[in-house]
């Protein structure tokens, strides 16, 4: 009977778990014990997997059949025989392709592999980066020779973060394997658990390319409505009525100006960008996208001053709120956030910005960018600006009103109020 490890416990891990558990007995495995000690009590920090379900999928020790059972010990899945790697892939300060989660993540399945097992990997990456320089990682380790004493599958990951209705059995899932028998059994895996169905794609290669160009398609479309919020501010038009208007014809892109950050879209198109110009192209609209969004942060907090001077408020020294700075709605994922940008422009130009999110990890954000959060909004403090930088449903009810009649200035960064 078939046994699967999951590497890595994260947004795409867990959720993944948890549905392969529903039919196979499933070791989640994470390098962080703090994680794991919080997993095993049912609760999810992420959200991701809602803690009674979670609760429900946890491995009974008397079912040997199906559950899901969270461990940091790598003999925990030596006897398994597919190991699904859903290890991040960041970028570094530069922009470049950072894959050293994946080598490590490679590192701990070429350690526990057998002969005849399926490593499946599920991060964004480059085309050719699988079977390229994570199936060596696993060949050195394990002493296995690939395509022959082991194989290897990728399916891309296709989670959308605080999702609720697109949830990852709902999300047709692209399969491919090694070789095409193996190919059929990743695609025969995956097909029993997600009920929207599933795509074999002929090669790995072909699985890689399709996943890292929806996402790059993704930032181009916002780059360009991002840039007409430039143009039309400069025009005193309102963006978002223009849009609106456009998008009464049946085949108008509904997209919406805002800040594009995220472990996703804001970092994938650098990685097929690294790879075309490795060929000898330089992609043109891929990074002009890149540069158009890149910019936004700082875009909006000069929009944010230009208001507060026509409004006769003294900028050096004011006090400023933003709302949110994880880099979606209601997800308490602050990875890669554009907010930060915001929050440094308006810090260089001398005012003292709080930031509240009531979803995002204090701890967190402290590490990642050194900034610390207020846990609780003064209500005494005489803030000059207000930013509703993050549409969490707990702000929907914020007394916006009263500020704006205290001559505050009320920034709505993704158009929603």
């Amino acid at each position: 009977m078939e046994k699967i490890a999951i590497i890595g416990l994260g947004y795409v891990g867990l959720p993944l778990a948890r549905l392969f558990a529903t039919k196979y007995p499933v070791v989640g495995f994470d390098i962080n014990q703090k994680r794991i000690k919080e997993l095993r009590t049912g609760v999810d920090s992420t959200l991701e997997v809602e803690n009674e379900v979670l609760k429900n999928s946890l491995k009974e020790n008397n079912d040997p059949n199906t559950g899901l059972y969270c461990s940091s010990q790598m003999e925990d899945i030596k006897d398994c025989n597919y190991y699904i790697v859903t290890a991040p892939t960041p970028v570094d300060k530069n922009n470049r392709p950072d894959l050293t989660p994946l080598y490590k993540a490679s590192e701990t399945v070429g350690k526990v592999i057998s002969k005849g097992d399926v490593v499946i990997y599920e991060s964004t990456v480059y085309p050719g980066a699988t079977e390229e320089d994570c199936i060596p990682v696993v060949e050195k380790i394990s002493g296995l020779k690939f395509n022959q004493d082991f194989f290897a599958g990728y399916s891309p990951e296709r989670i959308n973060p605080g999702d609720k209705e697109h949830t990852v059995e709902k999300i047709k899932k692209i399969t491919s394997g090694s070789t095409p028998e193996i190919g059929e059994k990743v695609n025969s895996l995956y097909a029993s658990v997600i009920t929207a169905g599933t795509h074999l794609a002929p090669t790995i290669k072909v699985a890689e390319s399709a996943k890292v160009i929806e996402n790059a398609q993704r930032d181009i479309n916002i780059a360009f409505v991002n840039e007409l919020k430039k143009i039309f501010d400069r025009m005193d038009i309102d963006v978002n009525a223009v849009l609106a208007a456009a998008g009464t014809k049946w085949n108008f892109l509904p997209f919406k100006p805002g800040l594009v950050g995220g472990h996703c879209i804001g970092v994938d198109p650098y990685y097929l960008a690294q790879k075309a110009q490795e060929y000898g192209y330089h992609p043109e609209i891929i990074l002009a996208g890149r540069r158009i969004n890149d910019s936004m942060g700082e875009y909006f907090a000069s929009q944010v001053v230009k208001k507060m001077i026509k409004a006769g408020i003294q900028i050096k020294g004011s006090d400023i709120l933003i709302l949110g700075i994880t880099f979606k709605e209601n997800c308490p994922d602050s990875r890669n956030t554009k907010v930060v940008d915001v929050y440094k422009e308006l810090r260089e130009l001398g005012m003292n910005v709080d930031i509240y999110d009531p979803l995002a990890s204090a701890e967190e954000v402290k590490k990642a960018y050194g900034i610390e959060l207020v846990h609780k909004i003064e209500l005494s403090k005489e803030y000059k600006a207000i930013i509703l930088a993050v549409s969490h449903n707990e702000f929907k009810s914020f007394d916006f009103e009263s500020y704006r009649q205290r001559n505050t200035v009320i920034f709505d960064v993704k158009a929603v109020l």
